[in-house]
């Protein structure tokens, strides 16, 4: 993508399903699920640019707009002309993107503690991390905002051999460009550059919401960032969603309650639920 490698994951045969991922994760986020669903689906995670084992370019635009545009050059590139999606963070709002550019190509869409909609909302810890010079400071010097993650985003304490490869392609200031861009990136107010793209994706679910697009959410209950008001708006647009609410899982839910979120994942995308 622009002279850049851009990394993707491609396993198994049949319908096709993208896993988008937000930040500071990267595909590793679905390997369980990309091994449950790949039995029976082409399932395809890609690694955002500067982000897992894509390219980390140090002058790139990492903006929203660029992120949507590059999983669609990816989705050309494949050739592929149908799929589901799987969001999660950040993936919300490139995923549903992406759906609003190919509004007859999508099939089902599963959704993870994320929005595609704007919201003022935004912890303290995360503002502070958006301020010019000691933002960067904090998430590229200090590792201030994928380090914590690793804890902050789980109930259940993560196994240290899977945190280290969680933070493994964040391992430098250079290395982290695009989890400061991303935390940058978030749009509260519209004189924001991503601000009328968000916008644009927000309009896109509209045809989603007509047409009754199949959804699952599965949401994390303890998540500090995505809580509750974000798991209402969804359920408020997509009435007819199958909505399951762990009250104990955190905003890396696949890590929290993936037993519990596996069989529901198998009968949505067998078009069973």
């Amino acid at each position: 993508m622009d002279g850049h490698r851009l990394h993707y994951v491609d396993e198994g045969q049949g319908d096709v399903i993208f896993m988008v991922h937000g930040n500071p994760t990267w595909s590793f986020f679905y390997r369980k699920l990309i091994a449950l669903l790949a039995r029976n689906h082409r399932v395809i995670a890609v690694d955002h640019m500067g982000c897992g084992l894509s390219d980390k370019p140090q002058n790139y635009d990492y903006c929203l707009q660029h992120h949507i545009d590059n999983l669609d050059s990816l989705v050309q590139h494949l050739q592929i002309e149908s799929f589901s999606l799987v969001i999660h963070d950040w993936g919300g709002a490139i995923g549903m993107g992406l759906a609003a550019k190919h509004p007859d190509s999508i099939n089902r869409v599963m959704v993870l503690n994320t929005a595609a909609f704007r919201s003022k909302r935004i912890p303290l810890r995360i503002s502070i991390c958006k301020l010019p010079i000691l933002g960067p400071i904090l998430v590229r010097g200090l590792n201030a905002f994928a380090g914590p993650a690793i804890r902050m985003a789980v109930t259940e304490k993560m196994p240290s051999d899977v945190a280290a490869v969680f933070l493994a392609p964040y391992d430098s200031w250079k290395n982290r460009v695009a989890v400061s861009a991303f935390v940058a990136d978030i749009p509260l107010n519209v004189g924001h550059r991503s601000y009328a793209a968000l916008l644009e994706v927000e309009k896109g679910l509209e045809h989603f919401q007509e047409s009754r697009l199949p959804m699952l959410i599965c949401w994390g209950g303890k998540d500090f960032c995505f809580n509750d008001s974000f798991y209402e708006e969804w359920c408020k647009r997509f009435p007819d969603a199958a909505s399951h609410y762990f009250k104990n899982g955190g905003h890396y839910i696949l890590e929290d309650k993936f037993s519990e979120i596996a069989p529901l994942a198998l009968k949505f995308f067998e078009g069973q639920e």
